[in-house]
């Protein structure tokens, strides 16, 4: 399988609404307040009011969905979504979770974006996959963007 960097995505969010223990495990919702985005083809900047829910699960692990609005540095408007996982040592997870600087290597955390947009400077971005490596971090998450080939 071959890829090529799209982009790097660094989001910040205020600390999680929890909304408790539900029958499919803890729902969370962090929202996003900026954050930029930068690569080869496209920069800009992450637009406040999208959020990340998340579903920790009974076995750890943490299910996420991303909706934000990128806007690049010439206007345009693109919608990201993303689903993934973040999982490992419950020690590095505990610590993830009180806002410490983890080594990425620790853990596993993976996500597969889309977008959506009507500017035609970046259509290519309608028909593409995607894969992220992902770090959580004090400040947000960092997400290294590979676009499949």
């Amino acid at each position: 399988m071959k890829s090529r960097p799209l982009m790097t995505v660094r989001i910040a969010a205020t600390p999680a609404q929890t909304f408790g223990t539900g029958p499919h495990g803890v729902r969370m919702m962090f929202p996003v307040t900026g954050g930029d985005f930068a690569g080869p083809r496209l920069r800009g900047r992450i637009l406040p009011g999208g959020s990340d829910w998340v579903l920790l699960r009974s076995d750890g692990v943490l299910e996420l969905d991303l909706r934000i609005t990128l806007q690049t540095d010439d206007g345009a408007l693109i919608y990201m979504t993303f689903v993934g996982l973040r999982h490992g040592p419950p020690d590095a997870i505990a610590a993830l979770g009180r806002g410490a600087e983890v080594d990425p290597s620790t853990y596993y955390f993976r996500t597969v974006p889309r977008f959506e947009t009507a500017a035609p400077q970046y259509d290519f971005l309608n028909r593409l996959l995607a894969i992220g490596v992902s770090q959580a971090r004090p400040t947000g998450a960092v997400h290294e963007i590979e676009e499949l080939l």
